[in-house]
């Protein structure tokens, strides 16, 4: 059995991971390939394309790299000929994904989109084009469920999987070794996103913001869990710059969630991870005037960051384009340390874990592939 995969960047290449895993726990013969990273390379699958080289996000970058994107879509299609998977699965990463979805069903390859574009978020439109060439959609919300059933698609709401993958794995004390953590000391992650424009654009801004909460909490640690795809020493020349004093740590990121008071972060599946173990985040995001113009444009969602949208509400801050400055982002951050503001924040945390619905997504989503691909023909 053949499975091909496409996950375009770091969030997406753990769900990849993860559902190799279950693929070859129930099919240990079962070849699973495509687009992906380490998540996708330790779990047995075979990586043709590297996210490391692939990632891109927001309009602008991606009519930058048009020229690139198209040799990797000719590309996927080379392999969809060459391999003749049974089945496609795609993981998030719309821009790219949904076309080529499209591509594998003009072939007459079963398609499983897994974490499907954002309609609720866009427009609905988008959920009929994905409907007329997935075989199946498996979300991953009540609400994205909805969408899609009523656009006519073949849906089955299988839940979050970070209920499954965001799991502690080192006993409490190596976990505060590992932050940095000091008792009776605030411990507060930086965490400037995986792709190498946004630690451009996001990490100085966050740096600063720190320089200015230590002025107020003189107690408060720093740490900062390193995204593979960042250099190591790129982080560290920019901190250095910054005179913060930060610990960049390698790995265990749900240890370091579990430990810590709260994070500094950019925009991204990162902070519904947090969410889930409880750590909450002063959401920020920047991108450039034009990227911002046309988002604002076509979003019909009051929020972007992922604990707000699966609330329903502004649980968390959110520090957007020019709101995104270190006084606002330091002032946030010291609310949310405040014991009233922070115990609320606690409360509304595990809300969002209720309305992720119930662990086993991941099993769930492998079974749906499974059968995908064994029915093909």
């Amino acid at each position: 059995m053949k499975i091909l995969v496409s996950a375009g960047e770091l969030s997406g290449d753990l769900h990849a991971g993860a559902i190799t895993g279950a693929i070859k726990n129930m099919v240990p013969e079962a070849d699973v390939f495509g687009m992906g990273g380490e998540c996708l390379r330790q779990a047995g699958g075979r990586v043709l394309f590297d996210i490391k080289d692939h990632s891109v996000m927001g309009f602008i970058e991606i009519i930058r790299h048009l020229p690139r994107l198209y040799r990797l879509y000719k590309d996927f299609g080379r392999v969809m000929d060459e391999e003749r998977p049974d089945c496609f699965v795609t993981i998030d990463y719309p821009g790219l994904n949904m076309r080529l979805a499209k591509l594998a069903h003009e072939k007459n390859i079963p398609v499983v989109c897994f974490i499907p574009p954002g309609a609720w978020a866009w427009h609905r439109s988008r959920a009929k084009k994905v409907a007329r060439f997935a075989t199946r959609v498996a979300t991953i919300f009540p609400f994205e469920d909805e969408v899609y059933r009523q656009a006519g698609a073949a849906t089955e709401f299988v839940g979050h999987p970070l209920l499954d993958i965001a799991k502690p794995s080192l006993p409490t004390e190596e976990a505060f070794a590992l932050a940095g953590k000091r008792p009776g000391h605030p411990l507060v992650l930086i965490m400037p996103g995986s792709r190498m424009m946004e630690i451009a654009k996001m990490l100085p801004i966050l740096l600063q913001s720190g320089v200015l909460l230590k002025k107020q909490f003189p107690d408060v640690d720093f740490a900062m869990p390193r995204a593979e795809t960042i250099p190591r020493e790129l982080l560290q020349g920019m901190i250095d710059k910054s005179g913060l004093e930060v610990r960049i740590t390698e790995g265990h990121n749900y240890d370091l969630f579990k430990v810590a008071d709260l994070a500094l972060a950019t925009s991204g599946t990162v902070t519904l991870e947090a969410a889930i173990l409880g750590l909450g985040s002063v959401i920020c995001y920047r991108t450039g005037w034009l990227n911002a113009f046309i988002a604002r444009l076509v979003l019909n969602i009051p929020h972007i960051g992922l604990p707000n949208i699966v609330a329903g509400r502004g649980i968390l801050p959110e520090m957007l384009q020019e709101e995104f400055t270190p006084v606002k982002v330091a002032r946030a951050a010291a609310e949310l340390l405040e014991p009233k503001r922070n115990a609320q924040m606690h409360r509304d945390l595990d809300f969002v874990r209720e309305r992720l619905g119930r662990p086993g997504a991941v099993q769930r989503v492998a079974e749906l592939v499974l059968q995908v691909a064994g029915n093909r023909g």
